[in-house]
């Protein structure tokens, strides 16, 4: 399946409220099925998200395809773009490319001086990262924000996490520094 011009990818407004419920269950699915880890997410939560106008959808039609929201830390110094989610249908398209490109366009946008980070065990996010100007880096180099870590107790690999004292798990994690990366690999302006 191509991606087709039918295929939107557009900064949530207060129109798409409705589709929460259902972003949450596409993620929870993802994670059961994946057997890793992907930390449950609450309706509430992603309306907030969606409200600030701080998230990505991408539907097909009028079908939900797709989704990612923008996190903020100690006071914006860290982003975080967060449950990023394609339904199964549309993976391996490039339509993640699209959601991560343009949720780190909207991070960008609004948080210019912020570092953008992410944990992942998604060898294809990885590389999108990557193509974005992400690096990988010790746990060490991402916020410390404990409301942040708290996001990952959902996780099946949770108590890794915390035998480690927060050092490592099965995630790797990855940073983009304005400051260090500059402008990234892909061309923001698109």
């Amino acid at each position: 399946m191509e991606v087709e011009q039918k295929i939107s990818v557009i900064v949530a407004d207060l129109r798409h409220i409705d589709y929460a419920s259902e972003i949450c269950e596409m993620i929870e699915k993802a994670a059961k099925i994946r057997g890793t880890g992907i930390a449950k997410r609450n309706p509430l939560y992603l309306v907030q998200k969606i409200q600030e106008g701080k998230a990505i959808i991408a539907f097909d039609d009028f079908k939900v395809i797709g989704f990612c929201y923008v996190e903020t830390w100690e006071h914006g110094k860290y982003v975080a773009n967060s449950g990023l989610i394609v339904d199964p249908e549309y993976r391996a398209v490039g339509l993640a490319k699209l959601i991560k490109a343009e949720a780190f366009k909207l991070s960008r946008k609004r948080y210019p001086q912020a570092k953008i980070f992410g944990l992942t065990t998604s060898l294809p996010v990885m590389k999108i990262n990557s193509d974005l100007g992400y690096r990988p880096v010790t746990f060490s180099e991402l916020t410390a924000d404990e409301s942040f870590w708290k996001g990952c107790s959902s996780c099946v690999n949770y108590d890794i996490l915390q035998r480690t004292d927060r050092k490592m798990c099965l995630c790797t994690g990855m940073l983009f520094d304005p400051n260090k990366n500059g402008t990234p690999n892909s061309n923001e302006n698109e």
